[in-house]
């Protein structure tokens, strides 16, 4: 048991892991020598001949009017070779030394065993000869375009042998390296193991909801001192919210009571329903009545009294089917269909239709239709947002300083368009200012119905903005009263479920 803790330790596998990197480095530069580094050496040398080979051949093809000979010294002081340069019967044109001679002379008898061609191109050859074990060169053999033969002789040292002593130093260096790696582990295992026992005693004791301990921090700021702070910070914030997790257990029996505020809630929401519908009732019951009981006989009257009844029920239909929305979008029952329009010809219709209202009123209406404003939402409950705003303006509109008008705007912010409805009248109380989106809310309260209205406007523009999760709001002006809300100007981007669903913009 104690051997197998010893192997799971951070010294064992830090050293493990040193000893097998440098294993693997030291078998990767093995395997690199033996494999490439012949054959690089073997293409490098034959490129430096044939690149020389093609610069004679520029030379004759040029006519170049400066001495070939100091061109060929130079190249063969640089690249420690031999040229020999001969026509098409042998006649030598121009010689290093005998050497090159004395090499040509003795290749025909070792082409068939210790020749080996490693290139072969157009009028170009270069062959390795091997003469004996120490003698060991590369000969370039190229037809001239003028006839001529080059033969360029390079000596080459015995690559095996270099190979073998690059070998042995590197197991060498390996060696040493390993045993550095011991070393270095040992001393890396002992500077952190201590600070991490701390740091694993400390979560355990977290872990039984023990959060006294702290982690003494030190002045590196190196990644486990982090880790303790952080671990500290944690600490702090998890005995916080254990402790605000208990305050809130003591608040669930608060919660019992706010139950019953909602069943009081929905109690007052019948009652508000009911006194809605309680005067449209007794008026179409009181006119019925009358047509039955016939109390007056002439046409006119008994047109009047169907009229009444008619109108009545009209106010109690759309009352009815307002009320039905606004249950649907408070509950996200109800679908958007969302597409691109143009606001500002949506606010242009709905000025249009007010018409003969504003006109009765002399209200003076500030709107700019001249810039287009496009929006991304369902046209059908943006027109609701509108025409509510416009009818509360209209409704509310009072002259102020000489001035009795509704200034509607709108404002770009980021991704979503402002739209303001303003109009001149009396501020609304800090009293009623937030209850005004509440549903049946008017701040008369004897709800009179000679102001029109049912008082579920403001609460479907309530519904509708939250179920966009956009802003909305009213804010009072010295003289007059500004209704706003926002609109998006494009699709939201689809995120992804919990469960790994897309999820659009859309709102069902």
């Amino acid at each position: 048991m104690a051997n197998n803790k010893k192997f799971k330790s951070i010294r064992f596998r830090l050293f493990g892991t040193l000893c097998v990197s440098i294993v693997l480095i030291i078998f990767c530069l093995v395997i690199v020598n033996n494999v490439v580094l012949e054959t690089f050496y073997m293409y490098s040398k034959t490129e430096t001949a044939i690149n020389i080979s093609e610069s004679i051949n520029n030379y004759y093809n040029l006519a170049l009017e400066y001495n070939i000979s100091d061109m060929l010294r130079e190249q063969e002081r640089k690249n420690n070779i031999d040229i020999l340069i001969a026509d098409e019967n042998f006649n030598i044109i121009y010689c290093s030394n005998q050497e090159i001679i004395d090499s040509l002379n003795a290749i025909s008898p070792v082409l068939s065993t210790r020749s080996t061609i490693i290139y072969s191109q157009k009028n170009t050859m270069v062959q390795s000869i091997e003469e004996s074990k120490n003698n060991q060169y590369l000969l370039l053999t190229s037809y001239l375009d003028n006839g001529y033969i080059t033969y360029i002789k390079i000596q080459i040292q015995p690559i095996k042998e270099t190979v073998k002593i690059s070998n042995d130093l590197l197991l060498i260096i390996g060696i040493l390296m390993i045993i550095i790696a011991a070393i270095i582990a040992s001393v890396i295992a002992n500077k952190f193991t201590k600070p991490i026992l701390q740091l694993n005693n400390i979560t355990k004791r977290m872990a039984n909801l023990d959060f006294s301990q702290r982690y003494r921090i030190s002045d590196t700021e190196d990644e486990i001192n982090m880790l303790g702070r952080n671990i500290n910070e944690m600490s702090d914030k998890l005995e916080l919210t254990i402790g605000r997790l208990r305050s809130n257990n003591s608040k669930l029996e608060q919660n019992i009571e706010e139950k019953s505020k909602i069943d009081e809630m929905r109690r007052q929401f019948i009652s508000d329903v009911s006194h809605e519908l309680k005067t449209p009732i007794a008026l179409i019951q009181g006119y019925a009545e009358g047509l039955i009981e016939n109390v007056n006989s002439d046409e006119e009257s008994r047109k009047f009294y169907a009229e009444v009844i008619l109108d009545e029920s009209n106010k109690m239909d759309e009352m009815v089917k307002r009320l039905l929305e606004l249950m649907k979008l408070e509950y996200q029952e109800r679908k958007f269909v969302d597409s691109e329009f143009e606001l500002t010809e949506l606010v242009k219709e709905e000025l249009r239709r007010q018409t003969v209202v504003l006109k009765d009123k002399n209200i003076t209406i500030e709107f700019d239709d001249s810039k287009k404003v496009m929006v991304y939402a369902d046209q059908e409950y943006i027109e609701q947002v509108v025409n509510n705003y416009l009818t509360n303006a209209i409704k509310h509109v009072e002259e102020r300083n000489g001035e009795n008008k509704i200034i509607i705007r709108t404002e770009n912010r980021k991704d979503k368009v402002r739209l303001f409805v303003y109009n001149t009248g009396e501020n609304i109380s800090k009293e009623y200012i937030n209850k005004i989106w509440g549903r049946f809310f008017k701040i008369d309260s004897s709800r009179n119905r000679n102001n029109g209205g049912t008082g579920i406007g403001l609460a479907l523009v309530k519904a509708i903005m939250n179920n966009y999760n956009n802003d909305y709001g009213v804010t009072n002006h010295e003289n007059g009263v500004e209704f706003y809300c926002d609109i998006n100007r494009k699709p939201k981007e689809k995120k992804m479920s919990k469960n790994g669903d897309e999820k659009d913009g859309k709102i069902k």
